[in-house]
């Protein structure tokens, strides 16, 4: 029988990058990938990333405290803005909720 991975842990993803939260299986598209839910630390809220086994090095357990400790220490955004050249500032936020039609688009440069 299979046990369902559920634990807080470290991981460590290639590309030198560390993330830390509570992490556990979850099918995506008809892949399995790895959840970590990054819990709410120095006034950032908290967020959600998953990650396919291939972006993975390592993932170590740990106790909840821990992981909470790592997760503070670490400055991972889960959104980075990215602004094209020419670009003067970056589109606007939405509700991730709200659900978007053409019109929306008209007046964004």
């Amino acid at each position: 029988m299979n046990k369902k991975f559920e634990t807080w842990a470290i991981v460590e993803l290639f590309g030198h990058t560390t993330i830390a939260g509570f992490v556990s299986e979850q099918e995506v598209g008809g892949a399995s990938m790895i959840r970590v839910d990054v819990p709410k630390v120095n006034g950032r809220e908290p967020f959600t990333k998953f990650f396919g086994s291939g972006a993975i090095y390592g993932i170590t357990p740990t106790t909840e405290q821990n992981a909470k400790a790592v997760a503070a220490s670490i400055d991972y955004r889960p959104v980075s803005l990215y602004l094209l050249p020419g670009q003067a500032e970056a589109l606007p936020y939405g509700d991730p909720g709200e659900k978007w039609d053409d019109d929306d688009f008209d007046d964004m440069p």
